[in-house]
Protein backbone atom coordinates (compact mmCIF):
# COMPACT_ATOMS: atom_id res chain seq x y z
CA UNK A 1 0.00 0.00 0.00
CA UNK A 2 0.98 3.47 -1.10
CA UNK A 3 1.52 5.30 2.37
CA UNK A 4 -0.92 8.46 2.44
CA UNK A 5 0.54 12.01 2.03
CA UNK A 6 0.50 14.46 4.90
CA UNK A 7 -1.32 17.17 2.43
CA UNK A 8 -4.15 14.26 1.28
CA UNK A 9 -4.85 13.11 4.18
CA UNK A 10 -5.46 17.32 5.01
CA UNK A 11 -7.98 17.53 2.04
CA UNK A 12 -9.68 14.13 2.84
CA UNK A 13 -10.35 14.80 6.67
CA UNK A 14 -11.26 18.24 5.71
CA UNK A 15 -13.97 16.94 3.29
CA UNK A 16 -14.64 13.39 3.66
CA UNK A 17 -17.85 11.90 5.83
CA UNK A 18 -15.88 10.66 8.23
CA UNK A 19 -15.63 13.83 9.56
CA UNK A 20 -19.23 13.98 9.66
CA UNK A 21 -19.58 11.42 11.24
CA UNK A 22 -17.78 12.26 14.18
CA UNK A 23 -14.89 9.60 13.44
CA UNK A 24 -11.21 10.43 13.12
CA UNK A 25 -9.57 9.10 9.76
CA UNK A 26 -7.57 5.74 10.68
CA UNK A 27 -5.18 4.76 7.87
CA UNK A 28 -4.33 1.47 7.01
CA UNK A 29 -0.31 1.36 6.29
CA UNK A 30 2.12 -1.62 6.29
CA UNK A 31 5.80 -2.00 7.62
CA UNK A 32 8.35 -3.19 5.28
CA UNK A 33 8.09 -6.61 6.87
CA UNK A 34 4.17 -6.59 5.98
CA UNK A 35 2.99 -5.53 9.50
CA UNK A 36 -0.73 -3.75 9.68
CA UNK A 37 -0.49 -0.72 11.04
CA UNK A 38 -3.52 1.64 11.97
CA UNK A 39 -2.80 5.20 12.55
CA UNK A 40 -4.86 7.58 14.87
CA UNK A 41 -4.93 11.02 15.05
CA UNK A 42 -7.61 12.35 17.49
CA UNK A 43 -8.61 16.14 16.57
CA UNK A 44 -5.84 16.58 14.07
CA UNK A 45 -8.23 17.37 11.34
CA UNK A 46 -10.40 19.08 13.61
CA UNK A 47 -7.68 21.39 14.63
CA UNK A 48 -6.62 22.05 11.14
CA UNK A 49 -9.74 23.18 10.00
CA UNK A 50 -10.39 25.98 12.62
CA UNK A 51 -7.42 27.55 10.96
CA UNK A 52 -9.74 28.05 8.18
CA UNK A 53 -12.96 27.41 9.04
CA UNK A 54 -15.93 26.74 6.10
CA UNK A 55 -18.39 25.17 8.06
CA UNK A 56 -22.20 25.35 6.91
CA UNK A 57 -24.42 28.79 8.35
CA UNK A 58 -26.25 27.63 11.16
CA UNK A 59 -30.01 26.40 10.12
CA UNK A 60 -31.00 25.69 13.58
CA UNK A 61 -31.28 27.06 17.24
CA UNK A 62 -31.69 25.59 20.33
CA UNK A 63 -30.91 26.98 24.08
CA UNK A 64 -29.76 25.51 27.62
CA UNK A 65 -28.42 27.06 30.66
CA UNK A 66 -25.41 25.65 30.37
CA UNK A 67 -23.27 24.41 27.73
CA UNK A 68 -20.01 21.95 28.15
CA UNK A 69 -17.48 21.99 24.96
CA UNK A 70 -15.33 18.95 25.28
CA UNK A 71 -15.88 16.12 26.75
CA UNK A 72 -12.28 15.50 28.14
CA UNK A 73 -12.25 14.38 31.81
CA UNK A 74 -12.44 17.99 32.77
CA UNK A 75 -15.85 18.53 30.42
CA UNK A 76 -17.34 15.01 31.66
CA UNK A 77 -16.69 16.38 35.48
CA UNK A 78 -18.20 19.28 34.83
CA UNK A 79 -21.69 17.37 33.44
CA UNK A 80 -20.63 14.82 36.29
CA UNK A 81 -21.31 17.81 38.90
CA UNK A 82 -23.99 19.32 37.15
CA UNK A 83 -26.13 15.91 36.54
CA UNK A 84 -26.37 16.02 40.42
CA UNK A 85 -28.45 19.35 40.77
CA UNK A 86 -30.61 18.14 37.67
CA UNK A 87 -29.08 21.56 36.42
CA UNK A 88 -30.34 21.51 32.69
CA UNK A 89 -26.82 21.56 30.24
CA UNK A 90 -25.49 20.09 26.78
CA UNK A 91 -22.68 18.58 26.33
CA UNK A 92 -20.86 18.33 23.14
CA UNK A 93 -17.86 15.83 22.51
CA UNK A 94 -15.65 17.79 20.42
CA UNK A 95 -13.04 16.06 18.69
CA UNK A 96 -12.14 12.55 20.90
CA UNK A 97 -14.24 11.37 23.17
CA UNK A 98 -12.22 10.89 26.55
CA UNK A 99 -10.01 12.87 25.64
CA UNK A 100 -6.00 11.45 26.74
CA UNK A 101 -8.66 9.08 28.58
CA UNK A 102 -9.89 7.25 25.85
CA UNK A 103 -9.88 3.77 25.02
CA UNK A 104 -8.95 1.81 21.67
CA UNK A 105 -10.01 -1.68 20.93
CA UNK A 106 -8.12 -4.87 18.77
CA UNK A 107 -8.96 -8.31 18.34
CA UNK A 108 -12.05 -7.82 21.09
CA UNK A 109 -9.64 -6.47 23.44
CA UNK A 110 -10.21 -2.97 24.76
CA UNK A 111 -6.79 -0.72 26.09
CA UNK A 112 -5.73 2.49 26.75
CA UNK A 113 -4.88 5.41 23.85
CA UNK A 114 -3.12 7.46 26.76
CA UNK A 115 -3.38 7.65 30.72
CA UNK A 116 -3.51 4.21 32.07
CA UNK A 117 -3.19 4.37 35.64
CA UNK A 118 -4.09 6.70 38.92
CA UNK A 119 -2.35 7.11 41.99
CA UNK A 120 -4.04 6.61 45.40
CA UNK A 121 -5.63 9.96 45.80
CA UNK A 122 -4.72 12.04 48.56
CA UNK A 123 -7.54 13.47 51.01
CA UNK A 124 -6.64 17.10 49.28
CA UNK A 125 -8.01 15.06 46.01
CA UNK A 126 -11.65 14.46 47.70
CA UNK A 127 -13.15 15.27 44.06
CA UNK A 128 -11.00 12.20 42.93
CA UNK A 129 -12.34 10.17 46.28
CA UNK A 130 -15.71 11.18 45.61
CA UNK A 131 -16.06 9.70 42.22
CA UNK A 132 -14.42 6.57 43.30
CA UNK A 133 -16.78 6.05 46.07
CA UNK A 134 -19.63 6.61 43.74
CA UNK A 135 -18.03 3.94 40.87
CA UNK A 136 -17.52 1.24 44.32
CA UNK A 137 -13.70 1.85 43.90
CA UNK A 138 -13.46 2.84 47.12
CA UNK A 139 -15.51 0.14 49.16
CA UNK A 140 -15.67 2.53 52.46
CA UNK A 141 -13.60 4.64 54.01
CA UNK A 142 -13.48 7.63 51.34
CA UNK A 143 -12.81 10.50 54.04
CA UNK A 144 -10.04 8.72 56.01
CA UNK A 145 -6.47 8.63 55.64
CA UNK A 146 -6.67 5.19 54.40
CA UNK A 147 -9.61 4.42 52.42
CA UNK A 148 -10.50 0.48 51.45
CA UNK A 149 -10.03 0.34 47.47
CA UNK A 150 -11.52 -2.47 45.70
CA UNK A 151 -8.72 -4.91 45.06
CA UNK A 152 -10.01 -5.63 41.29
CA UNK A 153 -8.73 -2.18 40.48
CA UNK A 154 -5.52 -2.09 42.92
CA UNK A 155 -2.47 -2.77 40.40
CA UNK A 156 -1.80 -6.08 40.28
CA UNK A 157 1.46 -8.22 41.14
CA UNK A 158 4.27 -7.94 39.54
CA UNK A 159 3.75 -4.71 39.34
CA UNK A 160 6.67 -3.04 37.49
CA UNK A 161 10.08 -4.15 36.41
CA UNK A 162 13.06 -2.37 35.02
CA UNK A 163 15.08 -4.20 32.32
CA UNK A 164 18.75 -3.35 33.13
CA UNK A 165 22.05 -4.62 32.03
CA UNK A 166 20.91 -7.21 30.39
CA UNK A 167 18.44 -8.64 32.73
CA UNK A 168 15.09 -7.41 34.54
CA UNK A 169 15.13 -6.28 38.21
CA UNK A 170 11.49 -5.93 40.30
CA UNK A 171 10.53 -2.14 40.44
CA UNK A 172 11.92 0.76 38.16
CA UNK A 173 14.35 2.60 40.51
CA UNK A 174 17.70 1.50 39.45
CA UNK A 175 19.01 -0.97 41.55
CA UNK A 176 20.86 -3.62 39.74
CA UNK A 177 24.50 -3.24 38.75
CA UNK A 178 24.85 0.25 40.54
CA UNK A 179 27.47 1.39 42.67
CA UNK A 180 27.05 2.37 46.58
CA UNK A 181 27.75 5.51 46.05
CA UNK A 182 25.08 6.04 43.29
CA UNK A 183 22.65 4.11 45.85
CA UNK A 184 22.97 6.45 48.64
CA UNK A 185 22.28 9.34 46.54
CA UNK A 186 19.15 7.84 45.66
CA UNK A 187 17.89 7.19 49.14
CA UNK A 188 19.10 10.62 49.66
CA UNK A 189 16.61 11.88 47.63
CA UNK A 190 14.04 9.96 48.29
CA UNK A 191 14.54 10.59 52.15
CA UNK A 192 13.99 14.19 51.11
CA UNK A 193 10.65 13.51 49.26
CA UNK A 194 9.24 11.57 51.92
CA UNK A 195 10.40 14.91 54.15
CA UNK A 196 8.47 16.95 51.71
CA UNK A 197 5.40 15.11 51.58
CA UNK A 198 4.36 16.05 55.04
CA UNK A 199 6.45 19.16 55.40
CA UNK A 200 3.87 22.75 55.50
CA UNK A 201 4.74 26.14 54.31
CA UNK A 202 4.36 29.60 56.09
CA UNK A 203 0.81 29.43 54.90
CA UNK A 204 0.54 26.10 56.92
CA UNK A 205 -0.63 24.44 53.38
CA UNK A 206 1.78 20.79 52.23
CA UNK A 207 4.08 22.50 50.33
CA UNK A 208 2.90 20.16 47.35
CA UNK A 209 -0.31 19.14 46.68
CA UNK A 210 -2.66 17.90 43.80
CA UNK A 211 -4.57 19.99 42.90
CA UNK A 212 -1.89 22.13 42.57
CA UNK A 213 -3.79 24.90 43.62
CA UNK A 214 -4.03 23.63 47.18
CA UNK A 215 -0.23 23.93 47.00
CA UNK A 216 1.86 26.20 49.70
CA UNK A 217 2.47 29.88 48.04
CA UNK A 218 5.17 29.72 50.60
CA UNK A 219 7.58 32.44 48.52
CA UNK A 220 10.57 30.24 49.71
CA UNK A 221 9.43 27.55 48.21
CA UNK A 222 7.85 29.06 44.65
CA UNK A 223 11.41 30.45 44.11
CA UNK A 224 12.56 26.87 42.89
CA UNK A 225 10.41 27.40 40.00
CA UNK A 226 12.52 29.99 39.04
CA UNK A 227 15.06 27.18 37.67
CA UNK A 228 14.92 23.76 35.91
CA UNK A 229 15.25 20.43 37.65
CA UNK A 230 18.46 19.76 36.13
CA UNK A 231 20.27 22.67 37.82
CA UNK A 232 18.58 21.94 40.92
CA UNK A 233 19.98 18.30 41.18
CA UNK A 234 23.12 19.15 40.06
CA UNK A 235 23.24 22.36 43.20
CA UNK A 236 22.48 19.77 45.74
CA UNK A 237 24.96 17.22 44.29
CA UNK A 238 22.96 14.48 42.75
CA UNK A 239 25.15 13.51 40.39
CA UNK A 240 24.39 9.34 40.31
CA UNK A 241 23.79 8.78 36.05
CA UNK A 242 21.57 6.49 37.10
CA UNK A 243 19.32 8.36 39.36
CA UNK A 244 19.40 11.41 37.43
CA UNK A 245 18.03 8.63 34.67
CA UNK A 246 14.73 8.01 36.55
CA UNK A 247 14.34 11.23 37.48
CA UNK A 248 14.31 12.50 33.44
CA UNK A 249 12.66 9.16 33.19
CA UNK A 250 9.55 10.71 35.90
CA UNK A 251 9.30 14.00 34.25
CA UNK A 252 9.34 13.00 30.69
CA UNK A 253 6.30 10.10 31.96
CA UNK A 254 3.94 12.98 33.96
CA UNK A 255 5.05 16.22 32.22
CA UNK A 256 6.48 15.42 27.90
CA UNK A 257 9.76 17.23 29.06
CA UNK A 258 13.42 16.25 30.31
CA UNK A 259 14.78 17.44 33.23
CA UNK A 260 16.36 20.79 31.70
CA UNK A 261 13.06 22.03 30.79
CA UNK A 262 10.98 20.91 33.51
CA UNK A 263 10.99 23.01 36.66
CA UNK A 264 12.62 22.24 39.99
CA UNK A 265 9.35 22.88 41.72
CA UNK A 266 7.18 20.82 39.55
CA UNK A 267 10.04 18.02 39.10
CA UNK A 268 9.64 18.08 43.12
CA UNK A 269 6.01 18.08 42.97
CA UNK A 270 5.77 14.73 40.98
CA UNK A 271 7.49 12.97 44.08
CA UNK A 272 5.95 14.88 47.21
CA UNK A 273 2.66 15.84 46.39
CA UNK A 274 0.91 11.83 45.71
CA UNK A 275 1.24 11.03 49.39
CA UNK A 276 -2.44 9.22 48.79
CA UNK A 277 -2.74 5.76 51.25
CA UNK A 278 -5.19 2.63 50.97
CA UNK A 279 -6.16 0.20 53.87
CA UNK A 280 -5.05 -2.50 51.62
CA UNK A 281 -2.55 -1.67 49.10
CA UNK A 282 1.00 -0.22 49.90
CA UNK A 283 1.78 3.12 49.48
CA UNK A 284 3.01 3.98 45.91
CA UNK A 285 0.25 1.15 45.07
CA UNK A 286 -2.04 2.59 41.62
CA UNK A 287 -5.31 2.10 40.53
CA UNK A 288 -5.68 0.71 36.63
CA UNK A 289 -8.08 -1.14 34.26
CA UNK A 290 -7.28 -3.09 31.27
CA UNK A 291 -8.16 -0.12 28.97
CA UNK A 292 -6.70 2.64 31.36
CA UNK A 293 -8.41 5.36 32.63
CA UNK A 294 -11.70 4.83 30.34
CA UNK A 295 -14.30 2.91 33.12
CA UNK A 296 -13.85 6.62 34.76
CA UNK A 297 -14.59 8.22 31.63
CA UNK A 298 -17.34 5.61 30.54
CA UNK A 299 -19.04 6.29 35.09
CA UNK A 300 -19.32 10.39 34.43
CA UNK A 301 -20.69 10.28 30.90
CA UNK A 302 -23.35 7.36 32.10
CA UNK A 303 -24.49 9.64 34.59
CA UNK A 304 -25.10 12.57 31.87
CA UNK A 305 -29.37 12.56 30.91
CA UNK A 306 -30.55 11.34 27.92
CA UNK A 307 -30.37 13.82 25.44
CA UNK A 308 -28.31 16.13 27.08
CA UNK A 309 -25.06 15.16 25.19
CA UNK A 310 -24.34 15.15 21.49
CA UNK A 311 -21.66 15.12 19.03
CA UNK A 312 -20.30 17.84 17.27
CA UNK A 313 -17.10 20.33 17.27
CA UNK A 314 -17.66 24.55 18.54
CA UNK A 315 -16.22 26.47 15.99
CA UNK A 316 -17.13 29.96 17.17
CA UNK A 317 -18.40 31.14 20.69
CA UNK A 318 -19.08 35.02 21.57
CA UNK A 319 -20.86 36.85 24.52
CA UNK A 320 -23.97 38.12 24.54
CA UNK A 321 -25.97 40.24 26.91
CA UNK A 322 -28.29 37.27 27.54
CA UNK A 323 -25.30 34.93 27.85
CA UNK A 324 -23.39 33.52 25.25
CA UNK A 325 -23.97 32.18 21.41
CA UNK A 326 -22.35 28.85 19.99
CA UNK A 327 -22.28 27.58 16.64
CA UNK A 328 -21.63 24.10 16.50
CA UNK A 329 -20.97 22.00 13.73
CA UNK A 330 -22.92 18.85 14.03
CA UNK A 331 -21.21 15.87 12.91
CA UNK A 332 -24.04 13.49 12.41
CA UNK A 333 -25.83 15.19 10.55
CA UNK A 334 -23.20 17.45 8.78
CA UNK A 335 -25.24 20.65 9.69
CA UNK A 336 -24.37 23.44 11.77
CA UNK A 337 -26.38 25.02 14.68
CA UNK A 338 -26.75 28.07 17.15
CA UNK A 339 -26.92 27.08 20.94
CA UNK A 340 -27.67 29.77 23.03
CA UNK A 341 -26.48 29.34 26.92
CA UNK A 342 -26.51 31.34 29.93
CA UNK A 343 -22.82 30.21 30.64
CA UNK A 344 -20.59 27.88 28.54
CA UNK A 345 -17.46 25.76 29.77
CA UNK A 346 -14.99 25.76 27.72
CA UNK A 347 -13.63 22.38 28.52
CA UNK A 348 -10.51 21.86 26.39
CA UNK A 349 -6.87 22.68 25.50
CA UNK A 350 -6.24 26.23 25.66
CA UNK A 351 -4.51 26.51 22.25
CA UNK A 352 -8.12 25.21 20.98
CA UNK A 353 -9.81 27.74 22.84
CA UNK A 354 -8.12 30.74 21.34
CA UNK A 355 -9.90 29.20 18.28
CA UNK A 356 -13.15 29.58 19.20
CA UNK A 357 -13.01 33.00 21.20
CA UNK A 358 -9.92 35.73 21.62
CA UNK A 359 -8.48 34.97 25.18
CA UNK A 360 -6.65 38.32 25.62
CA UNK A 361 -9.91 39.80 26.38
CA UNK A 362 -9.37 37.39 29.64
CA UNK A 363 -6.16 38.49 30.31
CA UNK A 364 -4.80 35.11 28.57
CA UNK A 365 -2.00 36.57 25.80
CA UNK A 366 -0.65 34.12 23.08
CA UNK A 367 2.75 34.20 24.99
CA UNK A 368 0.65 32.79 28.29
CA UNK A 369 -0.28 30.03 26.37
CA UNK A 370 1.60 26.13 28.06
CA UNK A 371 3.49 24.84 25.43
CA UNK A 372 2.60 21.12 24.49
CA UNK A 373 4.40 18.14 24.47
CA UNK A 374 4.05 15.65 21.61
CA UNK A 375 3.48 11.83 22.29
CA UNK A 376 3.34 8.40 20.51
CA UNK A 377 0.96 5.61 22.14
CA UNK A 378 1.15 2.51 20.37
CA UNK A 379 -0.72 -1.16 20.78
CA UNK A 380 0.24 -4.30 19.68
CA UNK A 381 -2.18 -6.90 19.60
CA UNK A 382 0.13 -10.17 20.06
CA UNK A 383 -1.49 -13.88 19.20
CA UNK A 384 0.67 -15.28 22.28
CA UNK A 385 3.02 -13.90 25.10
CA UNK A 386 6.60 -13.17 23.59
CA UNK A 387 8.94 -15.70 25.25
CA UNK A 388 10.29 -14.00 28.59
CA UNK A 389 14.44 -14.92 29.16
CA UNK A 390 15.00 -16.67 31.92
CA UNK A 391 11.07 -17.38 32.59
CA UNK A 392 10.47 -13.96 34.21
CA UNK A 393 7.65 -12.93 35.48
CA UNK A 394 5.92 -10.45 32.67
CA UNK A 395 4.49 -7.21 34.96
CA UNK A 396 1.96 -4.63 34.49
CA UNK A 397 4.39 -2.14 33.77
CA UNK A 398 7.92 -2.71 32.09
CA UNK A 399 10.42 -0.26 31.32
CA UNK A 400 13.71 -0.49 29.73
CA UNK A 401 16.70 1.56 31.35
CA UNK A 402 17.90 4.12 29.35
CA UNK A 403 15.67 3.20 26.73
CA UNK A 404 13.57 5.51 23.91
CA UNK A 405 10.47 4.98 25.45
CA UNK A 406 8.64 4.83 28.72
CA UNK A 407 7.69 1.39 29.18
CA UNK A 408 5.12 -0.82 27.81
CA UNK A 409 2.10 -1.74 29.76
CA UNK A 410 0.04 -5.16 29.67
CA UNK A 411 -3.70 -4.84 28.72
CA UNK A 412 -4.67 -8.38 29.89
CA UNK A 413 -2.62 -8.43 33.07
CA UNK A 414 -5.74 -6.76 35.88
CA UNK A 415 -8.10 -9.81 33.87
CA UNK A 416 -8.12 -12.16 36.60
CA UNK A 417 -8.43 -15.69 35.17
CA UNK A 418 -6.98 -19.13 36.19
CA UNK A 419 -4.51 -18.92 32.57
CA UNK A 420 -2.90 -16.67 30.63
CA UNK A 421 -5.35 -15.35 27.72
CA UNK A 422 -4.64 -16.73 24.26
CA UNK A 423 -4.08 -13.19 22.95
CA UNK A 424 -3.09 -9.66 24.81
CA UNK A 425 -2.25 -5.74 24.29
CA UNK A 426 1.02 -4.22 25.10
CA UNK A 427 0.79 -0.59 24.77
CA UNK A 428 3.97 1.30 24.16
CA UNK A 429 4.66 5.14 24.95
CA UNK A 430 6.83 7.67 24.12
CA UNK A 431 7.30 11.35 24.88
CA UNK A 432 9.88 13.12 22.36
CA UNK A 433 11.39 14.92 24.56
CA UNK A 434 14.77 14.90 22.82
CA UNK A 435 13.10 16.86 19.89
CA UNK A 436 11.51 20.78 20.95
CA UNK A 437 7.65 19.88 20.51
CA UNK A 438 7.54 22.04 17.43
CA UNK A 439 10.29 19.70 15.64
CA UNK A 440 8.17 16.98 17.19
CA UNK A 441 5.33 17.64 15.75
CA UNK A 442 6.92 18.39 12.38
CA UNK A 443 8.36 14.31 12.87
CA UNK A 444 4.85 12.50 13.72
CA UNK A 445 3.40 14.70 10.44
CA UNK A 446 5.61 13.15 7.86
CA UNK A 447 7.47 9.74 9.22
CA UNK A 448 6.71 6.72 7.11
CA UNK A 449 5.22 4.08 8.63
CA UNK A 450 8.76 2.12 9.29
CA UNK A 451 9.98 4.94 11.13
CA UNK A 452 6.90 4.56 13.24
CA UNK A 453 7.46 1.26 13.97
CA UNK A 454 11.04 1.47 14.90
CA UNK A 455 10.09 4.01 17.68
CA UNK A 456 7.23 2.27 18.99
CA UNK A 457 8.44 -1.06 19.26
CA UNK A 458 11.90 -0.32 19.62
CA UNK A 459 12.20 -1.06 23.59
CA UNK A 460 10.12 -4.08 23.01
CA UNK A 461 12.73 -4.96 20.16
CA UNK A 462 15.67 -4.59 22.17
CA UNK A 463 14.15 -6.89 25.11
CA UNK A 464 12.88 -9.51 23.09
CA UNK A 465 14.52 -9.83 20.21
CA UNK A 466 13.80 -10.46 15.86
CA UNK A 467 11.34 -12.72 17.53
CA UNK A 468 9.38 -10.07 18.69
CA UNK A 469 7.72 -9.59 14.88
CA UNK A 470 6.60 -13.06 15.29
CA UNK A 471 3.65 -12.09 18.12
CA UNK A 472 2.33 -8.77 16.31
CA UNK A 473 -1.06 -9.18 14.73
CA UNK A 474 -1.67 -6.18 14.51
CA UNK A 475 -0.90 -2.49 16.00
CA UNK A 476 -2.59 0.80 16.16
CA UNK A 477 -0.54 3.86 16.54
CA UNK A 478 -2.21 7.05 18.22
CA UNK A 479 -0.03 10.16 16.95
CA UNK A 480 -1.22 13.10 19.67
CA UNK A 481 0.51 16.15 19.20
CA UNK A 482 -0.97 18.54 21.82
CA UNK A 483 -0.89 15.50 24.55
CA UNK A 484 0.25 17.86 27.84
CA UNK A 485 0.88 21.06 29.05
CA UNK A 486 4.78 20.74 30.45
CA UNK A 487 5.87 22.54 33.44
CA UNK A 488 8.54 24.91 32.17
CA UNK A 489 10.24 26.81 34.85
CA UNK A 490 8.34 29.76 35.29
CA UNK A 491 4.74 27.87 34.71
CA UNK A 492 3.88 29.19 38.09
CA UNK A 493 4.15 32.63 37.30
CA UNK A 494 1.88 32.37 34.47
CA UNK A 495 -0.31 35.60 34.31
CA UNK A 496 -2.28 34.49 31.65
CA UNK A 497 -3.10 31.24 33.04
CA UNK A 498 -4.17 32.70 36.73
CA UNK A 499 -6.37 35.21 35.07
CA UNK A 500 -8.33 32.42 33.01
CA UNK A 501 -8.26 30.70 36.54
CA UNK A 502 -10.19 33.69 38.05
CA UNK A 503 -13.02 33.91 35.33
CA UNK A 504 -16.58 33.87 37.40
CA UNK A 505 -18.80 35.41 34.35
CA UNK A 506 -20.24 33.84 31.18
CA UNK A 507 -17.25 31.90 30.05
CA UNK A 508 -15.77 29.30 32.60
CA UNK A 509 -12.60 27.81 31.96
CA UNK A 510 -11.51 23.97 32.64
CA UNK A 511 -9.02 22.01 31.60
CA UNK A 512 -5.61 20.92 33.37
CA UNK A 513 -3.55 23.58 31.02
CA UNK A 514 -4.79 25.80 33.86
CA UNK A 515 -2.41 24.21 36.37
CA UNK A 516 0.28 24.34 33.93
CA UNK A 517 0.37 19.77 33.76
CA UNK A 518 -1.52 17.29 32.56
CA UNK A 519 -2.87 14.76 34.92
CA UNK A 520 -6.06 12.95 35.40
CA UNK A 521 -6.79 14.81 39.29
CA UNK A 522 -6.28 18.27 38.13
CA UNK A 523 -8.35 18.10 35.29
CA UNK A 524 -11.11 16.64 37.21
CA UNK A 525 -10.82 19.92 39.66
CA UNK A 526 -11.36 22.26 37.04
CA UNK A 527 -14.16 20.13 35.62
CA UNK A 528 -15.93 20.24 39.13
CA UNK A 529 -14.89 23.76 39.60
CA UNK A 530 -16.43 24.82 37.11
CA UNK A 531 -19.87 23.11 37.47
CA UNK A 532 -19.75 24.62 40.93
CA UNK A 533 -19.46 28.07 39.42
CA UNK A 534 -21.47 27.61 36.89
CA UNK A 535 -24.53 26.62 39.90
CA UNK A 536 -23.45 29.46 41.37
CA UNK A 537 -21.66 28.33 44.13
CA UNK A 538 -18.47 30.74 46.13
CA UNK A 539 -15.56 29.24 45.72
CA UNK A 540 -12.79 30.58 47.66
Amino acid sequence: MTPISRRHFLTLAASSSLVACGRVPDFSRFTRWGLPIQLYMPGMAEGHRLRQPDFPAPSTEISTDVLILGSGVAGLGAAWQLAKSHTEFLLIDGPEFGGNAAEGQLGGLAYPRGAHYLPLPSKESSHVRELLAEMGVIEHGDLSDAPHFNEAVLVHSPEDRLYINGQWQDGVVPQHGISKEEAQQTERFFALTERLKISLGADKKRLFAVPLVLSSTDPTWRALDKQNFADWLAAEHYTAPSLLWYLNYCCRDDYGSDLAHTSAWAGLHYFASRNGHAANANNGAVLTWPNGLYPLINYMAATIPAGQRQSGMAYQVSETKAGIEALIFNTKTGQSQRIKAKKVIMAMPLHVAQKLLPLAQYGCLPEHMPEHAPWLVSNFLLDHFPVESNSEALAWDNVRYQGKGLGYVVASHQLIRAAKPAQTVFTAYHALSDLTPRAARQWLQHASSDELYELAASDLRHVYGWRWRQSIKSIEITLRGHAMATPSPGFLSNQGLAALRTQHGKVLFAHSDLSGLSIFEEALWWGCRAAKLALGDSIS
